[in-house]
């Protein structure tokens, strides 16, 4: 699924058959999940392939290293060109990429004085398809910020997000919602959330969440378009009365959201606010201009 005898990938200053890599079984980010990593799209656009906001996600890995004291000094730029160079060599255009940061051999409970940089590409439908989506509101709370750094995309936290999905889907739903530990809306395992009420999207603030770059983009979409957005706590009883409600994610890009524990939203998906940001997004990463009239 992700790779082929042919496939490409950039590993520490090379380029090597991503059948052909190896990696020590030793190291930190194997067994204690200490490692950062990004999710990033390309796409062809009307002006040829384009990462969109590579700037912004490189900006982001080198702060999660950051954050969580791992050394990392390749520059956005540097990491942006890499990228570009890994696509040309898998003729990929429309692709997914992961750069991942991983540390060297260390058993020890000690930041890491050395570490190994992967960027893989393949090409990757949206993380949750194209449907509309039954969601549940899960068991597994976000982290406490106070116990690890939320805003890091750093891989032992997606533990949380595996047991969230998983449970999700063995109750018969699509994805998951979690709450932070006060009982406040926090996200989705892998996307940020967004409810509709009365003309109003609703998104919960920083705080227990990972301020996603594609949460970013609806924000800046809603500035553009006239559209009223407010960054507020709430519990999962203050949206069930919502008209719609939607994921947002660089993986998942912009979805709908059918219903929550079963009780659906009251306005058809079509004639909702995450609809035309759904289109909006759609035609800002392929590069193309779009606009919203309110009739």
């Amino acid at each position: 699924m992700y790779y082929n005898d042919d496939t490409v990938i950039f590993l520490d200053g090379n380029f090597v058959k991503a059948a052909e890599a190896k990696t020590d079984l030793y190291s930190q980010s194997l067994h204690y999940g200490y490692g950062v990593f990004e999710g990033i799209r390309a796409y062809q656009t009307v002006n040829g392939v384009k990462i969109f906001k590579a700037h912004e996600h490189y900006e982001r890995l080198k702060s999660s290293a950051s954050l969580i004291g791992i050394p990392f000094d390749y520059s956005p730029e540097e990491l942006t060109q890499i990228t570009y160079q890994v696509l040309a060599k898998n003729n990929q255009a429309n692709a997914y990429i992961r750069p991942l940061v991983f540390c060297a051999p260390n058993m020890s409970l000690t930041a890491p004085s050395k570490v190994s940089l992967m960027i893989a590409t393949w090409e990757w439908g949206k993380y949750l398809g194209d449907q509309l989506l039954k969601v549940c509101v899960s068991s597994y709370q976000r982290p406490n910020p106070r116990s690890v750094k939320v805003e890091a995309k750093a891989c032992g936290h997606y533990v949380n997000s595996i047991l969230a999905t998983t449970e999700a889907k063995q109750r018969g739903f699509d994805e998951g919602l979690m709450l932070d530990m006060e009982g406040f809306v926090a996200e989705g395992p892998g996307a940020n959330f967004f409810y509709e009420k009365d003309g109003v999207l609703y998104t919960p603030p920083r705080g227990s969440i990972l301020p996603g770059i594609t949460r970013q983009t609806v924000l800046e979409i809603c500035a553009e378009l006239d559209l009223r957005v407010e960054e507020k706590k709430f519990k999962p009883e203050d949206f069930f009365e919502a008209d719609s409600a939607f994921f947002c994610g660089t993986a998942a890009e912009v979805i709908g959201i059918e219903s929550i524990e079963g009780q659906k939203f009251v306005k058809p998906w079509k004639e909702s606010l995450g609809a035309i940001i759904q289109e909006a997004y759609r035609c800002l990463v392929m590069d193309k201009s779009y606009s919203y009239v309110i009739v």
